[in-house]
């Protein structure tokens, strides 16, 4: 039985850079991974595609032939996707087992209201697939109360909307440092303790908001997100190994993954840390990585690494050896302290 992630988001969360990030770190714990593009628009993909929903159907072509803008051309191109399934199936199997990305596109109407992507997911699980929804959303909406509350109903909306298992996800978690200090601690906002907290300070954000009627329309929101208690949040820094491995640990539990047989094999460190679920970064360990302490904690790791590399060096020429003859996790390396990066990717704007 076949497992996917289905990596949904606005535009500019990060998807792309996930699916990249994420595909290393599974081929560097020995998981047999491809990805596949479902977004119309995304000619220049960072990461190794296995299968492009442009094979069927590009953005330009449907632009031009339906005289249709970038928005509504998106939503015609997964509705023909929803039609011509079997294209989409036939490229599965040729995938066999592997663990499955879907790079959707970043339209907001294709998770909140449109059926066709909710069609094509259902199809999917249909067709044996165990799929887990990765909902991205830039870690910036936590700096204004407006921004947080508007991510809030549509992270709520799209959990409706998909009816699967589902984890909310914040990136860019290691920038969030240079946006100036939050309202609460990060806690606050990922297990969205109470948002009525939130409301004198969305009424502080602006003079408009502090007018009668959006006051009550900010209670109601508030009491609608904390009467469904369904939406939560994961964290992520896309360079950061064991950011990484806690998602993928909490999507594993998720989507019910058990390891394959091929997985195991190779004794490395980040290999067992998976399989006996060694990582205990909790959302007070990331507080203090990247907020609190960021910048000693960047220092300290940045010695690590450059002794780590003299001591490379160093046993290199005393075995005689060029170097490039590493463990099986090359582009990792050893197992580091919490919050050292090593997931080589290329962020895209």
């Amino acid at each position: 039985m076949p497992f996917a992630q289905l990596i949904i988001g606005p535009p500019g969360s990060g998807k792309s850079t996930y699916c990249n990030g994420m595909h290393q770190f599974m081929s560097a714990i020995g998981r047999k991974c491809s990805v596949v593009n479902l977004d119309p628009a995304n000619d220049q993909t960072s990461y190794p595609c296995a299968l492009d929903v442009r094979d069927l159907v590009t953005l330009d072509e449907i632009m031009a032939d339906e005289e249709l803008g970038p928005n509504g051309g998106v939503l015609y191109a997964l509705e023909e996707l929803e039609h011509n399934f079997e294209w989409l199936e036939k490229g599965l199997k040729e995938l066999g087992e592997d663990y499955v990305l879907f790079d959707c596109p970043g339209q907001v109407e294709l998770f909140t209201h449109h059926s066709s992507l909710r069609h094509i997911f259902l199809r999917l699980q249909k067709a044996g697939y165990r799929l887990v929804v990765l909902h991205l959303t830039d870690s910036y909406c936590l700096t204004l109360p407006s921004l947080y509350i508007s991510t809030l109903l549509l992270s709520l909306r799209a959990m409706l909307q998909m009816d699967l298992p589902h984890l909310n996800v914040l990136t860019k978690i290691d920038n969030l440092s240079n946006y100036g200090p939050l309202a609460f601690n990060l806690d606050f906002y990922t297990e969205v303790q109470d948002p009525h907290y939130l409301l004198p300070h969305l009424a502080a954000e602006s003079p408009f908001l502090k007018n009668s009627k959006f006051e009550g329309l900010n209670e109601a929101i508030a009491e609608l997100v904390e009467e469904f208690a369904l939406v939560g949040f994961e964290t992520l820094a896309v360079e950061d190994k064991r950011s990484m491995m806690k998602l993928l640990q909490a999507i594993d539990r998720a989507g019910g993954y058990a390891f394959g047989a091929a997985e195991g094999a190779n004794d490395t460190v980040w290999q067992v840390a998976m399989r006996e679920g060694l990582t205990t970064m909790d959302v007070r360990d990331v507080q203090e990585r990247w907020i609190d302490a960021k910048d000693e904690y960047d220092d300290k790791e940045r010695r690590e690494l450059e002794e780590e590399a003299r001591a490379i060096k160093a046993r290199q020429e005393e075995s005689g050896l060029d170097g490039g003859e590493d463990d099986d996790l090359d582009g990792l390396g050893p197992a580091p302290p919490p919050g050292t990066s090593g997931v080589s990717v290329v962020r895209r704007s």
